[in-house]
């Protein structure tokens, strides 16, 4: 008897699966997008570093060292300049990731016989792991040269020598809480904001509440409002939390304004919370719900946004793809006002990029609930 009590209640929550059409489909898609996803984006290779060159006195010997870079596949360079003054707005934007300073008459002390050509090289080490492998990379080049130089050298035997000289910006001891704790907070955010309030909101469908209040006085947007705004309040509460646990048990270095950072952490859970409303205004069942939240936000969010994994690395036909996660943008944002103390001039893209989507979001979210029952 218990067998066959146990066979019908397995067959009947078979069945019930099988008439959830939603889960069904989210069960069977949600495989085939993690391994995609996680072929594609587990690299620990970096590719298409942009590469930014002071060259205060261009000769040959520099223009050579500058083409082995050139003829390298995974060097782009983005600026050459003469002074090194430009160099610091480049990284503070991100738009560069590695710097290669010459002094003046490098070639001049190349050929010298007594002292080396001194070379400086900086590199942005905010992703430590990126950092050293960036490093790794451009010494094989100059070594490289440097050592194609030695058996060209007159006369034979002679050493030839390129004095580089390594500084890692933003994260010199190369502490790897320092990069993976602004992804935790937007990770946090993303679970508090977006899962939660698409579950609460599925729950109410299935309960029948939500019809109830959709032929309420109350418009669309009030009853998103109302149901949306005691997890922002409890986003901006785990925002604090997670800021405090940095500052005190991680020493993560605060750089930049805090109050800058708090107001960016409401707007993407805005966004985050948007993106639950939607879910749960597409999804019939809470079941439904929850791992559609998982599949769009989790997923993403921890894979695509170059929380552990560098953007850079990624094959070129997905990495636009990682433009439409929210959390790639405020994870930049964040990085950027914790470990280089960058505000507003230097962030406004990424800010720009957070209110369309949060305006959007919201937009489609407060027209998936109708005023009206059907």
């Amino acid at each position: 008897m218990k067998r066959g009590a146990l066979r019908a209640f397995m067959v009947k929550e078979f069945r019930h699966i099988l008439r959830d059409r939603q889960t069904l489909t989210i069960l069977l898609l949600m495989p085939l997008v993690q391994v995609v996803l996680f072929g594609f984006a587990l690299r620990s290779d970096v590719r298409d570093i942009r590469l930014a060159i002071v060259d205060p006195s261009p000769d040959n010997a520099t223009i050579a060292l500058r083409n082995r870079f050139v003829a390298s596949t995974r060097f782009r360079i983005v600026s050459i300049s003469q002074t090194a003054s430009a160099i610091e707005p480049l990284f503070r934007r991100g738009e560069a990731d590695v710097a290669l300073v010459f002094e003046p008459s490098f070639a001049s002390h190349l050929a010298s016989r007594t002292e080396p050509a001194h070379l400086l090289l900086t590199v942005d080490a905010s992703d430590p792991n990126t950092g050293t492998v960036m490093q790794s990379y451009s010494r094989a080049v100059i070594s490289s040269y440097d050592a194609e130089l030695a058996a060209a050298a007159l006369p034979p035997g002679r050493t030839v020598r390129i004095a580089t000289e390594t500084r890692m910006r933003f994260n010199p001891t190369l502490e790897s809480v320092n990069l993976f704790v602004p992804g935790l907070i937007a990770l946090v955010l993303t679970l508090v904001s977006a899962l939660m309030t698409a579950i609460s909101l599925s729950r109410e469908k299935e309960r029948g509440t939500m019809e109830v209040l959709l032929v309420s006085p109350l418009r669309p947007w009030q009853i998103i409002v109302g149901k949306v705004l005691p997890y922002l309040g409890l986003a901006f509460a785990n925002v604090l939390t997670a800021l405090l646990a940095a500052w005190l048990v991680f020493h993560v270095p605060f750089r930049g304004s805090v109050l800058l950072l708090l107001g960016e952490s409401v707007l993407f859970a805005i966004v985050s919370l948007a993106i639950g409303v939607l879910i749960a205004a597409r999804t019939s069942t809470q079941r439904a719900a929850m791992l559609a939240a998982m599949l769009v936000t989790m997923l993403p969010s921890t894979l695509l946004s170059g929380m552990l994994f560098p953007i850079a690395s990624m094959p070129a036909w997905l990495a636009p793809f990682t433009s439409i996660v929210p959390a790639r943008w405020f994870i930049v944002i964040a990085r950027g006002i914790m470990l280089k103390g960058v505000g507003l001039p230097y962030l406004w893209r990424e800010t720009l990029v957070l209110i369309v989507m949060a305006a959007l979001l919201m937009a489609a979210a407060v027209r998936s609930f109708k005023p009206r029952l059907a």
